[in-house]
């Protein structure tokens, strides 16, 4: 059902539900409260002592506003509340005028002073009930809370309510009917409807979320590859011709990977590794084994920058073995790209190395056998094998430097094989980190001069590309302005952040790795993957607007070679988490921790993630839920059930087809 069909839905206010992703009336009603407010009304001799206080009062005079300066007003009013007169005052809630008549019985919640029989007010209710739980919604500039009140009222009229839960589960558990539950997490009278159907909903996510998964391994496991004739000893050939050597994890992937791809069913494993561990040296394996099956193999990565690196290093370490490797990116001449595109498709090229570009119509290529996806936080099911499909069943193999703790790992990435590099190579030195307030920069700007003498270049990051109006926050320009005063503008600044185009970045890119640039300013765009072994120091503003996990990929930047790099984190907060990243260079410990005080967020990249975008679970708070959902689906999955449901024998035909 369409917004439009709700009542009181016109054109602007569509436009503003769409900007938070809602469309339809069914997201609408999975647009679920972040918090409730509870509002407790007593009386007005009860309020005297409190802070806060919740009471009833009857409107008895005219309201008056008062204009104390531009954007600035004060509106009073008498009021009768348990026999007792009251002046009202509310600031900056002129627009209340109209609807505050005499006679009205309003809500008030404030601060009441008897001495002065005053009540300032910080807001003023119209709809009223002794005990009322208020639902707290995320908005948008002019969307405000009651709009969205009013309008789910409406929208919880709406009899076409799929129950996502098998029957078998939902009279296991007693979960009440999915209508019921979104009534009462909406429209709660207690604190037990919230529970109650918070649970309900949350287990009807995951088991979904859970279905896909072990339904795809299930799959996986069963779909024909390309079985690869060839002899273990590709793994000492491929190690000795590599000018250092590798760590245990590394040889253990290698070993791992070799099974895989000679193996008759298809190879889908994910590469989970800390900054810096050496990933792509195992993909790099995957590729030199697909090479010589006289298959290609597919790279893709999340960007330019990223893509552009990968085809500098593996043209290098390929060049040994006779592979043709090459780029296709978006900013290239028409002509050079017809070429590179003709070379594919004749199978002339080993290695194409690019963005989601890859999976453009135009990208034909002649014996795809390997594809590896860099850095990208997994796709929803219905994105995952759009490159995958461009060959017959080739080999698939994801690379994550999102160490993420092992349990949660083996859970939500079940329908992959998993490889973990935990250990770094040798001659890497510990970075250290050192936590720093703003009024101790001076100390900080001696290390960076320091550093910038003995001939090496430094990374500054901000988590804002312009000023927002918030004062204790600095902007990548506001850094730069700063550090040409500090240095007297003798030290080459350049600044690098998402809004400038592709070329303008190469180009910033490319002189920060000639050495041309020497303080590189920019937002997060350089946490994934940029490698610039001269850089030994980062610094980090405003770092507790940052999860340790993007603190960890950030500081992943320096310490690239083997002399000792230094990352600073500024703060003006008393951040305790922040320690933690001088206590440890371990980005699974730094994970776990991340994912005990902050939860799923940071750690997964749900903006960036449609398999990971719940509405409503949450992976830290309700992994036992998880847990429990994933062992009812497989025994949903293993005794055939879903036959006689309608939703998943579809859902199995979507995934069978993708996949």
């Amino acid at each position: 059902m369409e917004l439009k069909n709700i009542k009181g839905v016109g054109l602007q206010l569509e436009k503003k539900l769409n900007s938070l992703s809602i469309y339809t009336v069914e997201d609408l009603l999975e647009n679920y409260p972040y918090r409730y407010n509870f509002i407790n009304i007593i009386s007005i001799k009860e309020a005297e002592n409190l802070d806060k206080s919740t009471v009833k009062a009857t409107v008895i005079d005219n309201c008056k506003v008062q204009y104390i300066k531009r954007n600035f007003n004060r509106l009073n009013f008498k009021a009768i509340s348990d026999n007792t007169i009251l002046n009202v005052t509310i600031f900056n809630r002129a627009f209340l005028k109209p609807h505050l008549t005499v006679g009205k019985e309003i809500v008030l919640i404030g601060k009441y002073n008897k001495l002065k029989n005053t009540f300032v007010a910080s807001d003023i209710k119209f709809d009223i009930c002794n005990h009322q739980i208020e639902p707290i919604y995320h908005l948008v500039e002019g969307l405000t809370n009651k709009n969205i009140i009013k309008i789910m009222n409406e929208a919880l009229n709406y009899d076409e309510y799929y129950e996502y839960i098998p029957n078998i589960y939902k009279e296991k558990y007693h979960f009440i009917s999915k209508k019921e539950a979104l009534y009462l997490i909406h429209k709660p009278n207690k604190i037990e409807d919230i529970k109650t159907s918070t649970i309900r909903l949350k287990y009807e996510e995951l088991f979904n979320f859970m279905f896909k998964i072990n339904y795809l391994k299930k799959i996986n496991n069963k779909v024909k590859g390309i079985a690869r004739n060839l002899n273990h000893d590709t793994i000492l050939n491929f190690t000795n011709e590599l000018p250092f050597t590798l760590t245990k994890d590394q040889l253990t992937a290698l070993e791992q990977i070799y099974k895989d791809m000679t193996n008759i069913n298809r190879m889908n494993r994910l590469v989970l590794g800390d900054v810096g561990s050496g990933k792509t040296i195992v993909a790099t394996y995957a590729i030199y084994l697909n090479y010589l099956s006289n298959y290609q193999s597919a790279l893709m990565a999340p960007t330019e920058i990223l893509a552009e690196q990968h085809y500098k290093n593996l043209k290098e370490l390929l060049g040994k073995f006779k592979i043709n490797v090459a780029l296709l990116t978006g900013n290239m001449k028409k002509r050079e790209k017809n070429d590179i595109l003709l070379s594919l498709k004749n199978g002339e090229i080993d290695l194409l190395i690019g963005t989601h570009s890859l999976i453009s119509n135009d990208v034909i290529f002649n014996k795809l056998g390997l594809v590896i996806t860099d850095e990208q936080h997994r796709f929803g099911v219905e994105q995952r094998n759009l490159l995958s499909n461009k060959g017959i069943n080739p080999d698939v193999l994801y690379l994550s430097a999102t160490p993420i703790p092992r349990t949660y790992a083996l859970t939500i990435y079940g329908d992959l094989d998993l490889s973990i590099i935990k250990t770094k190579p040798k001659g890497r030195m510990e970075i250290i980190t050192k936590v720093k307030k703003e009024n101790e920069i001076k100390d900080v700007l001696y290390k960076m001069l320091e550093e910038l003498k003995l001939g090496h270049q430094i990374y500054v990051v901000s988590p804002l590309i312009e000023t927002n109006g918030e004062q204790d926050l600095k902007s990548v320009f506001d850094l730069e302005e700063k550090l040409n005063l500090a240095f007297n503008k003798k030290i080459p600044i350049s600044v690098l952040h998402g809004k400038l185009k592709s070329d303008e970045k190469d180009k910033i890119m490319n002189d920060f790795k000639k050495g041309d640039i020497k303080i590189l300013i920019s937002t997060t765009v350089i946490e994934v993957g940029i490698d610039v072994p001269n850089s030994t120091m980062i610094v980090v503003y405003n770092a507790e607007r940052f999860g340790l996990a993007t603190l960890h990929q950030l500081r992943g930047r320096v310490g690239r070679n083997d002399v000792q790099s230094y990352c600073f984190l500024i703060t003006n907060k008393e951040v305790e988490r922040l320690k933690v990243l001088e206590e440890s260079n371990d980005g699974f410990y730094i994970s776990e921790k991340d994912f005990q005080m902050r939860g799923q967020g940071d750690l997964f990249g749900v903006k960036q993630s449609g398999v990971m975008s719940f509405k409503i679970a949450n992976l830290k708070d309700d992994y036992q839920i998880l847990l429990q959902a994933k062992e009812d689906s497989l025994q949903y999955i293993e005794k055939e059930m879903y036959k006689d449901n309608e939703y998943y024998s579809n859902l199995i035909d979507e995934i069978s087809f993708i996949n």
